[in-house]
């Protein structure tokens, strides 16, 4: 489906689908903040911003939580899954 036939059908698609009123461009930037826990290279090229810095600039507010997650993660690395290191 081509992106400018997708725009003009995007709202009766909504309607059709029973789904609740959304600009497309929502569904993008909810896709993005979502795969970016995956790879912000990835996701920078898919949206096609020049850099990843900008895509993680553009996305920061979801920063936080990705950055909790990572401290878990390599806490469990370092000492053990369900570890709880204190200083």
């Amino acid at each position: 489906m081509n992106a400018d036939g997708l725009g003009k059908n995007f709202r009766p698609i909504l309607e059709v689908a029973r789904l609740p009123r959304i600009r497309l461009y929502d569904l993008r930037h909810t896709a993005a903040t979502l795969a970016l826990a995956v790879s912000p290279k990835v996701v920078s090229e898919q949206l096609g911003h020049a850099s990843a810095a900008f895509t993680l600039d553009t996305y920061a507010h979801v920063l936080p939580h990705m950055q909790d997650e990572a401290a878990t993660k390599v806490e469990a690395m370092l000492f053990g899954t369900g570890s709880v290191v204190t200083i």
